[in-house]
């Protein structure tokens, strides 16, 4: 069966269409209730955020939309420090969508969310008129998540003189299996999208002092390492051959062109921690899931010159230094 006008009506269709697909795979307490809004218990402090996902094709290598909707989602709470707790879900169904290819991804994201530890509990659901094309959909995903009063929150304006900089594994296989799928190149790389809740807690849990984290997404590695030079006004070294990226998206960025500092990832976080606790970091995360390939990258240096530069700075292999800008015109393809 086919998604219809009929489903965004608001009658018996679009009923039975959120009880056979969503309800069905989002069941809990507060969801079931089905009201306009849900009340749940509460924190002092709390981390909002929202994002929307538009990412073709909607079933890539590694995954699909509806987990990386929760992935990106949960992993924005995360980088504040913060337990994510509840997510809403919106959608928004292009005519003649596949109900089965649609219940794929709502299961999905029912799974990637129970393996986060959070709770879907509310939602929308429209439906629009396919332009052409392959029929697809859009998803929108809100996160509320608690942060403990005793939590220094961490953050881009936050690094300190001689922090070391860890990435937590591979730059670039979410780019790459979006693209190459895109281009019908045949590899064998798949996205790397990914709930980051078990790292960040066992950093937290441990007492690793971790001045920021960010995830790396849009505008990879280089555009959020300028980020945080720009607010914490300072330079950041990166030493070239301590960078992970796999065998088969160091042939993929050969063919194309591309470069693994500007291609995004939905599983992979960098942070910026205090020297002394860069091995214990660099250990828990490597034995957290998703962080078998972390490594420390560089350092930060802060100073009167560097307040004035606040550059990205690669020591290359053959001891040459580059400077890593930000990412100009667009980062494709589009994966949030």
């Amino acid at each position: 069966m086919k998604i219809t006008m009929a489903h965004g009506s608001g009658g018996e269709s679009t009923s039975r269409l959120i009880s056979e697909v969503f309800a069905k795979h989002f069941k809990n307490e507060f969801l079931d209730r089905l009201e306009d809004s849900a009340v749940v218990p509460g924190n002092g402090r709390l981390a909002v955020t929202t994002d929307s996902f538009v990412v073709t094709p909607i079933l890539f290598p590694g995954g699909n939309i509806g987990r990386l909707s929760v992935c990106g989602t949960v992993n924005d709470l995360l980088m504040s420090g913060a337990k994510p707790m509840y997510l809403t879900c919106g959608c928004i169904l292009e005519e003649g969508l596949d109900i089965e290819v649609l219940d794929k991804i709502i299961e999905s994201m029912a799974e990637t969310a129970r393996e986060a530890g959070v709770k879907i509990i509310t939602g929308d659901t429209k439906v629009i008129e396919n332009k052409g094309g392959e029929p697809g959909l859009i998803i929108n995903t809100s996160g509320v998540g608690f942060i403990e009063d005793s939590l220094d929150v961490p953050g881009p304006f936050k690094l300190q003189d001689e922090d070391s900089i860890i990435i937590s594994g591979n730059l670039g296989d979410h780019h790459a299996a979006i693209l190459g799928t895109r281009m019908g190149i045949e590899t064998n790389i798949e996205s790397d999208n990914a709930p980051l809740c078990d790292m960040v807690s066992n950093l937290l849990d441990n007492g690793i002092r971790v001045h920021a984290m960010r995830d790396v997404t849009r505008g990879g590695l280089g555009t959020v390492l300028n980020e945080f030079c720009s607010a914490s006004k300072c330079t950041i070294e990166l030493d070239e051959q301590s960078l992970p990226v796999s065998a088969a998206v160091k042939d993929f960025c050969g063919i194309l062109g591309l470069d693994p500092m500007y291609m995004g990832n939905e599983g992979k976080m960098v942070l910026s921690v205090h020297k002394e606790d860069a091995q214990k970091a660099l250990l828990l995360i490597r034995k957290s899931k998703y962080g078998e390939n972390a490594c420390i990258i560089g350092s930060v240096r802060k100073s009167e010159e560097a307040a004035d530069i606040n550059n990205v700075v690669l020591r290359t292999k053959i001891g040459g230094r580059r400077v890593i800008g930000l990412m100009y015109g667009e980062g494709l393809p589009r994966i949030c």
